[in-house]
């Protein structure tokens, strides 16, 4: 059944012979600065534009060109995307819009229906999406209960829809799907609700049939194996790792090389994080926390670096893979740059995996080194917790995480939100022969807590600039706070950034001096874009706190006051002639806790519900049920206070429609814990301060 809510009479400009075909030439074409068509801008995820009509000497003059409110979304953390004058974005429930990008003026609007697709299943994953993709004459989104869709581009019409994933296992999709060569390429994530067998697959784009399918870790060896390279990885883990499925979902990081007509795959962690449970007799676990070159026509297995052999901190390699031609050791280097979770910025020649160097951009206290002739880590023993306890850094949430880097070819620098956090990982008191996969409930083998700055300086997170030949940082420049979008990069000799504390900022991508900040109102999550119509060059900018580090991040963001549903969700295109009033934002909100004494909080079932909602609510209500924004602070809800009409919400799936999952198989009596949770944080959080 197509699925299309015309909101507009469709422009002449957007009609189906005006679509501009894209293809791998038109993706590879880097001195194009009018389109973004993909979500690196082109095929070598650079995120750099040749446009230089907004440079270092007029940035400060940038002011908003138009906007469009977007009262229906929550998380926005993906770039749009602009063909030929028509900029495309995906929103909530994988609602995605296309609008003329000269004044914001919606073309049409297609809605998957997610909330009614994923039933149950959205009780795990996130409600955002990291981006589309565009390929011919088609707009290509991956849903967020695993479908590939395919949609005519001039019109918003659905052409095809595939399932991607098996909906009987608690795996879901938020990454971008990539195009390349008439085949689009998924992943999926969830290592934590589940066994999770990590695998992505091609699809021909014209069709959504399956070319082929990599899997990422190998299966059972009683079932045989795939291909070579399962078996060869297979060596590599011990125990029964696919009772627990092993995990390496890749939900992000795929990069196609035009140049060398090959794949790259950046890989996830392990399924449990906790490798003393998955891969007992230890190993390196192939092919997790690695960049997979594979052939793109039969996903046949090319080469592999894997940055965290036996990785044990959930420290995945999902991010961005960047592709540039250095200068290094007397000879210009087809080079991929790669700045991981784990701490250290790699650079590795493309051709052959064969690292080049590995540099700590963070506090990095897991390893001391990364040894540039094996390639492997020189780890601290101390740090896989052999005791049941150890203060790691960087912990889970990354050094850097799925935030956009770029790379301008001008300057030779990257650019990368870099986080700098420690955390005390334990599992103590966790029967680690017994541990089964959790049945649709967060589930790692190990906890994670304690979140401290791993600097002296107090600092956790800051925009770098790293010079990845001198192998060093160019520039820094301190944030407030940890979870700040991407980056996008000019021949403007530009730099520009989101916020977490709500200001968009442009700065010289040389020194990285700040030039001009704006405040949009809400806290940022996504990276922005560039592009040009009729002479014109815009910055466009989704705004709309989001993501899952917002969901878990509990007080270090519920403070910024991005209170949820308070503060507007928009689409804002700059421009340096523009001359639009954007409405003004509510003021940042500190929730206060609903009093109800009346309530009497039972000590003994608060404590059954700590475990209740943490392994089925924190990830989005926060942790110590303090809400970063991504969903409602139930401290302050009402709707705690009544057993039925939390039942209705949490169990009967009343709110569905809103992004809430309805969690049918809680008991009265787990309800039960999880309200008397809830309401004792609501107290403590009324509690005059000692």
């Amino acid at each position: 059944m197509k699925r299309l809510v015309v909101l507009a009479v469709l422009l002449a400009a957007c009609s189906r012979s005006d679509v501009r075909s894209i293809d791998d030439a038109a993706l590879s074409d880097t001195t194009n600065g009018e389109n973004w068509l993909a979500l690196g801008r082109t095929l070598n995820e650079q995120r750099f534009s040749p446009l230089k009509q907004i440079d270092t000497s007029n940035v400060a003059n940038l002011k908003v060109d138009w906007f469009l409110d977007l009262p229906e979304t929550r998380g926005l953390v993906s770039p749009p995307l602009v063909n030929n004058g028509v900029l495309y974005f995906i929103g909530s429930l994988n609602v995605v819009r296309a609008v003329d990008a000269t004044n914001g003026r919606v073309l049409w609007s297609y809605d998957p229906h997610v909330a009614q697709q994923v039933g149950d299943r959205m009780r795990v994953g996130f409600d955002n999406s990291r981006g589309i993709a565009l390929w011919r004459d088609k707009v290509i989104l991956a849903s967020w209960d695993g479908r590939l869709i395919g949609l005519d581009a001039a019109t918003g019409r659905e052409q095809w829809s595939t399932m991607t994933l098996d909906p009987a296992k608690a795996v879901y999709v938020t990454g971008a799907p990539k195009v390349f060569k008439d085949k689009v390429i998924i992943g999926s994530g969830g290592t934590e609700q589940g066994p999770a067998r990590g695998y992505v697959t091609a699809y021909y784009a014209a069709t959504g049939k399956q070319a082929w399918r990599f899997n990422i870790v190998p299966g059972n060896p009683a079932d045989g194996f795939e291909n070579a390279a399962m078996e060869m990885a297979a060596k590599t883990w011990t125990g029964e790792w696919w009772k627990f499925g092993g995990g390496g979902n890749a939900w992000h990081g795929f990069t196609y090389d035009a140049e060398l007509d090959r794949l790259y795959i950046g890989t996830g962690n392990g399924s449990p994080w906790n490798q003393k449970i998955r891969s007992p007799g230890g190993g390196d676990n192939l092919f997790l926390c690695s960049i997979v070159a594979l052939n793109p026509d039969t996903g046949e297995y090319l080469w592999h670096y894997q940055t965290n052999p036996g990785e044990s901190w959930d420290y995945n390699s999902n991010m961005d893979i960047v592709l540039a031609d250095l200068p290094i050791g007397g000879r210009t280097v087809k080079a991929i740059l790669h700045a991981p979770k784990n701490g250290f910025f790699y650079v590795i020649d493309r051709e052959n995996g064969k690292l080049l160097s590995a540099d700590p951009f963070t506090t990095v206290t897991w390893a001391t080194s990364i040894d540039t002739v094996t390639g492997r880590p020189n780890e601290i023993a101390a740090a896989r917790y052999p005791d049941g306890r150890a203060s790691v850094a960087p912990g889970p949430i990354g050094g850097h995480n799925w935030h956009a880097m770029s790379y301008n070819p001008a300057t030779g620098l990257a650019y990368y939100p870099a986080i700098h956090m420690a955390y005390t990982y334990s599992d103590s008191g966790i029967d680690l022969a017994s541990w089964k996969s959790p049945d649709w409930q967060r589930g790692t083998g190990v906890t994670a807590s304690d979140a401290v700055s791993s600097r002296s300086d107090g600092v956790t997170g800051s925009l770098q600039a790293w010079d990845p030949v001198r192998r060093k940082l160019a520039w820094e420049v301190p944030l407030d706070g940890w979870w700040n979008p991407g980056t996008m990069t000019s021949a403007g000799n530009l730099v520009f950034e989101g916020r977490a504390d709500g200001h968009f900022v442009a700065y010289n991508a040389t020194t990285g001096a700040e030039l001009w900040k704006f405040n949009v109102g809400s806290g940022i999550s996504a990276p922005p874009i560039t592009y040009a119509v009729e002479g014109r060059q815009y910055v466009a900018l989704l705004v709309g706190w989001g993501g899952a580090g917002i969901g878990s991040g509990g007080p270090s963001l519920a403070r910024y006051g991005w209170a949820y549903g308070v503060h507007p969700r928009r689409l804002i295109a700059f421009s340096l002639d523009g001359n639009a009033a954007l409405p003004p934002s509510p003021p940042p909100v500190l929730v206060t806790p609903l009093a109800a004494r009346e309530f009497g909080v039972d000590a003994a079932l608060a404590a059954k519900g700590s475990t209740e909602f943490g392994n089925r609510c924190r990830t989005c209500h926060g942790v110590a049920a303090f809400s970063g924004g991504l969903a409602p602070d139930l401290r302050a809800s009402g709707v705690v206070l009544s057993a039925i009409g939390f039942a209705d919400v949490v169990r009967g799936g009343a709110r569905v429609a809103k992004g809430m999952p309805a969690f049918r198989s809680l008991t009265d009596d787990e309800l039960l814990a999880i309200r008397h949770y809830i309401r004792q944080r609501a107290e403590a959080g009324l509690a005059p301060p000692k």
